[in-house]
């Protein structure tokens, strides 16, 4: 569904085009214009008035000199307004009802062929009630069938959707406004437009705001934008565009330092996050690529089933004599021995056991579907802050003493251990006195001293957080730090200044006091004419100037935040112990200071990220990342952790010193795109992106992240997108398989998503998808086993008209083969073992994106296009049609249409690179090869019954079977069969196809389990569900036909001879023997792809693997 004309879209801002390529050269001529677009498109421009026009416009009073003292609305004003626009709440999403719901799943086409042939049975009882006494049970079974399948879907969904709720922020939460000039805590849902919200440190903003006054605070915004950086908010605005206006709060995100008040200006759904929730109950999710095949597989049988019916319900009337009630009851069989009753209650129950496994591996499946979708995904695209890093500032590298430190965990053999030494903080005077700093200085504090520091939640701006940590796990005496040196004095860090300082008592040779700053390097550096050389203070000189830049230049190419720190002993004859500074008139020392070094801080990969990377992109995934935050420092993360391995094109011409136009696009693999010019690349321009190995978006928009979802899928790929914040919502939602964060995802993401990472892990996503892959091979096995048995099925009704034969197998015994002792085996599947663990995450993708599979892609949207023009004109040919604005009559009719033009059946056989879950392999298997073999053990162990017990041999059986049961006939050897020993004889026969086919199967079983090699190995037998499922479905075949009760529903016959079983065995090993030889042809004609390797691929552990998520 396209946004295009949607009343939102969201701006970042200005930066550089495209970095690495020329394509937005065109695109960036237009930004300007389209920023204005997407400012306006907020309507939000309260940041443009005056505070007093707000408060105007929402008739408050307040005190802008003392936002404090203000008087706020009336309580009877505020419960006027909330009742004339409703709560301060998102409106929940709209859900269908449920019994509605389960009514979509039980209309499906399959649960309606069962339905309609339910329907036809009762009919036909009702017709003739002594011919058709099995048509009792068997209309039961079929509508039975029907239900069941919709009932265990529904049932499944029903309990994914509880799942989620209870993951769901219930919580009211609550907030502090100035009402009656009194501050009162209230609940965030009655709060009103006009009203005076109170902002605290560590308050979630409960509304969009206009802040009317602030004492150095800041909010988190990465939620709603992807920036990691906290921003500060203050009375002062120069913006236009409302997302980058200083004196605006949105509601969802934290103030994570300071205080301030503000003017509720938008509440609910007119708030930004509301409308970027409204963006995502706009889009729809395509269907899953096993939901579209297995809707195609039942099209093609239910098409072939119903063409083959009537043809022989034709033949039987006519050719054969046989009465309307005979020909339909045939033609019914003829359907139901065709249609596997059982597949989609398969299909569901391995789907349901696999997403339960997944469950195990930190991975919630909302949508069954979703399960296989995570295994057949060709493009990830992923968020970058709280997704692929910890959303936590981190101190890496400290330049001190002249000497260069690493502050994480230092890996062997990397190329920071070349150049860098582990950081300890009693290595020199210089670290000592650096990570006195870094306790002392901040204001950050943590909110606990319990538990470890990693996971310890600081209060505070995350920069300073970071510095606390690193403070915190370097000096053992950190919390006895601030009472043995007290802090007498700090001028908070501030835009002016750009540094922070504080004045501590901490004794030294000359006095008892001592003055420290921490800030921007250029701005401290500018404070100091000594530096630390790690003994000393010595004098500073442009050998140090030039290493100071040096080191400045390194930290922040990686994309790391860089702080200067400087230190200055107060002389005890100046200084005294108890000496009053002040700020007015400034009686402190700003020059002459000491400088102490740098320090380097980034917000780090997760734990196992790189690695989990590098396992996507050995799989043939290709992943890309999608961000708000800045081109350096996306495309540095991008390094660390496999995104990006090779160089962009402006490296690329940097390194050969020429420009980036003579650089062919051919040689190109890598690109870092910012999101200003997105709006303006052409189809070509798109194109080229996606035929890049290494992708990166930077300052993106929520509109942005849709835009690149959708022109993904467009060319062919099947994307998967993950994402904490609400800003990823919309990419979320239409995805064609959106993955949210439990822990740090928003609300709004988590209903957007259709699976949900309980650990927040992006680790646990490979993992799923390796679970995917595993479980499109065990449903492609189980499908393959499954189907094999309805030729013995299907031959037995056609041989019943055409030889002519006694009824080799009936309809209910076709019914207790496809939903007895089938369902036991097929469903073991589910907990199949990979065949070659190591080479299942190197497969292919199985619908992989080349330029075939684009052109092709392209050609048949050509097709589509002429279609919608010969059927609906001309103007209606570039629009796309909404497949969910068709009704279910309009698909199905459409798609039943489908099956007679040449098109489908040119397309459906076109030779692609794609593995389908029931491809052509398998229907030649299933339908052909092992199909036929066990048809002829089925019919050999019928005629031996029959011979065995009743001396009637093949020839009597074809020469009597018109009238068989009816009168007495002489055999070939002359003895006389009665009416009954006919009757009795054909009950054998029966029980012996049904055994033999059962038999048969437990060795197609095994057959089965292969799909890349031999049958025989150690994974044939690890999966003690198989032998479980073949005892079970085993005794349920054995009770059917050996306990006499059963005999009367099923007219089978419990004297069989167990000869029956040893001739159905033997053709079981020739199934088995014959497999071998199959498979040798495909090695040789069709061999399993795998990917090639990467080079470069970064697969070891680092720090970041090692030291905790």
């Amino acid at each position: 569904m396209s946004t295009e004309g949607k009343s939102i879209a969201f701006a970042t801002p200005a930066s550089s085009g495209v970095t690495g390529t020329t394509l937005a050269s065109s695109a960036q001529a237009s930004a300007p214009a389209k920023k204005q677009d997407d400012a306006k498109s907020l309507n939000l421009t309260e940041h443009m008035l005056s505070i007093e026009e707000v408060a105007a416009k929402y008739s408050v009073a307040i005190n802008e000199a003392k936002p404090a003292d203000s008087q706020g609305l009336s309580a009877a004003e505020a419960a006027k307004r909330l009742a004339e626009n409703g709560p301060n709440a998102l409106s929940p999403p709209k859900k269908r009802h449920p019994f509605l719901r389960f009514l979509d799943i039980l209309t499906g086409l399959f649960n309606i062929m069962l339905i309609v042939s339910g329907i036809a049975a009762y009919i036909l009882l009702a017709i003739d009630y002594n011919d058709n006494i099995q048509n009792t049970y068997l209309g039961a079974i079929l509508i039975g069938v029907a239900f069941m399948n919709a009932g265990i879907e529904f049932y499944q969904q029903q309990k994914s959707a509880a799942i989620l709720e209870s993951f769901l922020n219930l919580i009211p939460s609550q907030c502090y406004v100035i009402r009656d000039s009194q501050t009162q805590q209230i609940n965030a849902k009655e709060l009103v437009l006009g009203d005076v919200v109170v902002i605290r440190s560590g308050d979630k903003i409960p509304a969009d705001v206009l802040v009317i006054g602030s004492t150095e605070l800041k909010v988190d915004n990465s939620s709603l934008t992807g920036e990691a950086d906290p921003q500060e908010r203050s009375k002062k605005n120069s913006h236009n565009n409302p997302l980058e206006a200083t004196n605006l709060a949105f509601n969802g995100t934290l103030a994570v330092v300071g205080n301030g008040y503000g003017i509720v200006v938008r509440t609910g759904d007119n708030t930004v996050i509301g409308q970027i929730a409204s963006l995502t109950a706009n889009e729809e999710r395509r269907e899953s690529p096993m939901t579209v095949e297995i809707e195609q597989f039942v099209k093609l049988i239910a098409s072939v089933a119903g063409v083959v019916a009537i043809v022989f319900f034709i033949i039987a009337l006519t050719a054969k004599g046989q009465s309307v009630s005979q020909a339909l009851n045939f033609a019914i069989g003829t359907f139901v021995s065709f249609v596997p009753e059982g597949l989609p209650a398969t299909v569901t129950m391995l789907l349901t056991i696999a997403a339960a496994r997944m469950a195990k591996r930190q991975v919630l499946c909302k949508d069954l579907q979703g399960v296989e979708t995570l295994g057949a995904i060709t493009l990830l695209a992923t968020d970058k802050t709280g997704t692929l890093t910890r959303n936590q500032m981190t101190v890496t590298y400290v330049w001190t003493g002249l000497k260069l430190y690493f502050a994480q965990n230092l890996a062997e053999g990397t190329d920071d251990a070349k150049i860098c030494v582990p950081f300890e903080y009693k290595d020199s005077d210089a670290t000592d006195e650096l990570i006195h700093i870094a306790t002392l200085n901040p204001t950050a504090k943590f909110t606990s001293n319990e538990g470890p520091i990693a996971t310890r939640e600081v209060l505070g701006d995350a920069t300073e957080a970071g510095l606390v940590r690193f403070a915190a796990s370097n000096l053992p005496t950190y919390d006895e730090a601030q009472n043995a040196f007290p802090k007498v004095f700090e001028i908070p860090f501030n835009s002016s200044n750009k540094w922070a300082m504080t004045i501590h008592k901490k004794k030294h040779a000359n006095g008892s006091l001592v003055l420290y700053i921490k800030g921007a390097p250029e701005r401290v550096l500018k404070l100091c004419s000594s530096i630390h050389d790690g003994q000393q203070a010595i004098p500073l000189t442009t050998e140090h100037n030039a290493k100071f830049e040096e080191m400045y230049t390194m930290f922040a190419s990686k994309g790391h935040r860089v702080l200067a720190f400087a230190y200055l002993p107060l002389p005890g004859n100046e200084f005294s112990e108890d000496f009053e500074f002040s700020k007015d008139p400034v009686n402190y020392p700003t020059q002459n200071l000491t400088f102490l070094g740098l320090t380097s801080l980034e917000d780090p990969p997760k734990h196992g990220v790189r690695e989990a990377v590098g396992k996507a992109r050995a799989a043939g995934i290709r992943v890309m990342m999608v961000t708000g935050d800045h081109p350096l420092t996306a495309e540095a993360i991008g390094r660390k952790i496999n995104i990006m391995l090779t160089d962009t094109k402006a490296e690329i011409a940097k390194k050969r010193g020429v420009p980036e136009s003579e650089v062919p696009e051919s040689e190109v693999n890598a690109i870092v795109i910012h999101g200003d010019s997105i709006d303006g690349l052409t189809d070509a321009h798109w194109d080229n992106i996606f035929d890049k190995e290494e992708i990166i978006f930077a300052r993106t928009s929520p509109k942005h992240k849709l835009d690149i979802v959708k022109r993904a899928q467009a060319h062919g790929h099947i994307v998967g997108v993950t994402g904490d914040g609400v800003n990823d919502s919309p990419a979320l939602k239409k995805a064609d398989l959106g993955i949210a964060m439990n822990i740090s995802g928003s609300d709004v993401s988590k209903e957007a998503a259709a699976m949900i990472l309980i650990d927040d892990n992006f680790a646990s996503t490979i993992a799923g998808i390796e679970e995917g892959r595993l479980i499109f091979q065990n449903l492609k096995k189980s499908i393959q086993y499954t189907i094999t048995h309805t030729m013995p099925e299907v031959f037995a009704n056609l041989f019943y008209i055409i030889v002519p034969l006694p009824l080799p197998l009936s309809s209910i015994l076709i019914l207790v083969v496809d939903l007895g002792f089938e369902l036991f085996i097929a469903l073991s599947y589910a907990y199949d073992v990979s065949e070659n663990p190591a080479g299942l995450m190197k497969l292919l993708p199985r619908k992989p994106v080349t330029p075939m599979s684009v052109e092709r892609l392209n050609r048949r949207r050509a097709l589509d296009r002429e279609e919608r023009i010969a059927r609906l004109g001309v103007e209606a040919g570039d629009l796309e049609e909404d497949p969910h604005s068709l009704s279910k009559w309009t698909k199905f009719s459409r798609g039943f249409a489908k099956l007679f033009t040449k098109r489908y059946w040119s397309e459906t056989f076109e030779k692609t690179e794609d593995e389908i879950l029931i491809d052509g392999d398998v229907l030649l298997y299933a339908y052909v090869e092992a199909g036929t073999i066990q048809t002829i053990g089925c019919l050999v162990c019928y005629f031996f019954a029959m011979w065995w017990h009743k001396q009637i041999y093949p020839a009597d059986a074809v020469k009597n079977a018109a009238k068989w049961g009816v009168d007495p006939f002489v055999t070939s050897r002359n003895v006389t069969i009665t009416a009954e020993d006919q009757t009795s004889a054909l009950a054998f026969g029966q029980s012996a196809f049904y055994l033999a086919l059962m038999i048969q199967q437990c060795f197609n079983h095994f057959v089965c389990k292969a799909r890349l090699g031999y049958p025989i190995g150690s994974f044939m037998f690890k999966n003690i569900y198989s032998f479980l499922g073949i005892l079970l479905g085993g005794g349920f075949s054995m009770v059917i036909v050996y306990a006499p009760p059963f005999n009367v529903a099923f007219l089978t016959e419990w004297h069989l001879t167990p000869y029956v079983w040893l001739i159905a065995a033997l053709f079981g090993v020739f199934l088995y023997a014959y497999s071998f030889v199959r498979v040798a042809i495909k090695k040789r004609l069709a061999p399993v792809r795998y990917t090639d390797d990467i080079p470069g691929l970064q697969m070891f552990p680092t720090r970041w693997s090692t030291s905790g998520k």
